[in-house]
């Protein structure tokens, strides 16, 4: 079994402005399983910069509103909505809402910092 406490991942600031936390990593957590799992925050008037990943993103809505860009097609996402972000499609995310916008992030494979690149 494997179990983690959401404090024992330390947050940390990505490349695309995103304040991030990795709550599941094999690379971190010495687990045989092809994804990551983190958890997103943007703040209020926030977008990420847009960027690519050379790995399929699925995105989970926790709290907020926000507008999701992915090439030349947007969505509104809102608290439950998810969204599949392909691999290598550029991609940001930007807060409309008048609260934080907090999602969780799949990625597979996992998260490296190989795999994403800042435009």
């Amino acid at each position: 079994m494997f179990t983690k406490k959401r404090q024992d991942s330390p947050e940390f600031e990505a490349a695309d402005l995103t304040i991030l936390r990795e709550l599941v990593n094999p690379l971190n957590d010495k687990l045989n399983i092809g994804y990551s799992l983190a958890e997103a925050r943007l703040p209020i008037s926030m977008a990420s910069l847009p960027h690519s990943l050379k790995a399929t993103e699925l995105y989970y809505i926790l709290n907020g509103r926000g507008i999701l860009h992915i090439n030349d097609s947007s969505a509104e996402l809102n608290k439950g909505d998810s969204a599949l972000v392909p691999a290598n499609a550029i991609q940001f995310i930007e807060n409309i809402g008048e609260e934080e916008l907090v999602f969780l992030c799949i990625v597979e494979p996992y998260w490296t910092p190989e795999l994403e690149k800042v435009s």
